[in-house]
């Protein structure tokens, strides 16, 4: 009986590399990878399901489950995770001081419901009193004019979004400075190329968000992983199956980032900042599973609601399947 031969479409990570070359066999699956960013992913399987298996951002995924439309069902493999301090970019010479401060003002977006967004506009309604009606949201194409929802999303009344103007982009507003800043998972590139007047709301962002996990013990998930649905109910063994294989790769990964005999990462202190979240997160920080990760992705989901992103709070129970909530032990 040969295996299953199933598209794999993922972000190229080291977390995932085992995978794509072959050290790590998924149980029953000869897999076709496809390294691909998360715009062109997530829009392919959201608007065409385009994959057998896919990365799949948090908030499209739980906006097709509250909507009663899934095509695909989650394993807990969490691919992207990240602290969202880093993710709000002001105009530095707008009175931006305090995150207060964003009170009505315009703000750019690429899309309202990405995953990181929700985050981080939890984050400024909890933390800072800053609710998504305090600001007036911007949406379109960071360097490229205009960008589509990848999922029709239906707002609250009280919040405003407006499209950016028929030919502008999101950078080039934030650099003549027709927008007061700028949220997203990508920094902008007028940041990365130094703009005088354009910087993070966080100035010491790595120190905000070891503050925020300290209270919270939240790591931020970003991206589950995603199997086509009727996959799974004709081989149920198959979202078990890929729990294991990614989570072993993670393993790898994991190992490879330990041995300091050299640098496997083309960065400088990459030990340093390991001992770092280690000694703030525990020696794995970067988990996978229900089990520990069940407070951080009931946040998500009640910030999601609460957001309208949702026209429900949907369960973390119905996110997974049920073959993956639990693991064996001996």
């Amino acid at each position: 009986m040969s295996d299953l031969k199933l598209s794999l479409a993922m972000g190229n990570y080291d977390r995932t590399r085992a995978i794509v070359d072959g050290r790590v066999k998924i149980d029953g699956v000869d897999p076709i990878p496809m390294l691909l960013s998360p715009e062109e992913m997530f829009f392919r399987a959201f608007r065409h399901q385009a994959f057998d298996v896919s990365e799949l951002s948090l908030s499209s995924y739980s906006i097709s489950v509250a909507r009663g439309e899934p095509h695909y069902i989650a394993v807990p493999v969490f691919l992207s995770r990240a602290f969202r301090h880093t993710s709000v970019y002001i105009r530095t010479d707008r009175g931006i001081d305090t995150p207060e401060d964003l009170k009505g003002k315009r703000i750019g977006i690429a899309e309202y419901q990405l995953s990181a967004n929700v985050w981080v506009r939890g984050i400024l309604e909890e933390d800072f009193g800053v609710k998504p009606s305090d600001v007036t949201w911007v949406r379109g194409g960071m360097d490229t004019p205009g960008r589509p929802e990848k999922i029709k999303v239906d707002l609250p009344e009280d919040v405003i979004v407006e499209a950016a103007p028929e030919g502008a982009t999101l950078n080039q507003m934030l650099m003549d400075g027709e927008i007061d800043g700028f949220v997203g998972p990508r920094w902008p590139r007028c940041f990365a190329e130094g703009h005088p007047h354009v910087g993070r709301l966080f100035r010491d962002s790595v120190g905000a968000a070891e503050d925020y996990y300290r209270r919270t013990k939240i790591f931020p998930v970003m991206h589950v992983l995603g199997l086509r649905r009727a996959l799974a109910e004709e081989h149920p063994w198959l979202p078990a199956a890929l729990m294991k294989g990614f989570a072993e790769a993670k393993r790898i990964a994991q190992d490879a980032l330990q041995d300091t005999s050299a640098t496997k990462v083309t960065m400088p202190f990459v030990e340093d900042n390991l001992n770092r979240a280690q000694a703030l997160m525990g020696q794995d920080p970067w988990t996978y599973g229900v089990p520990g990760n069940a407070h951080t992705l009931d946040k998500f989901l009640g910030y999601h609601a609460a957001q309208g992103l949702s026209p429900r709070r949907v369960k973390i129970e119905e996110l997974f399947h049920p073959s993956t909530l639990e693991a064996y032990s001996l």
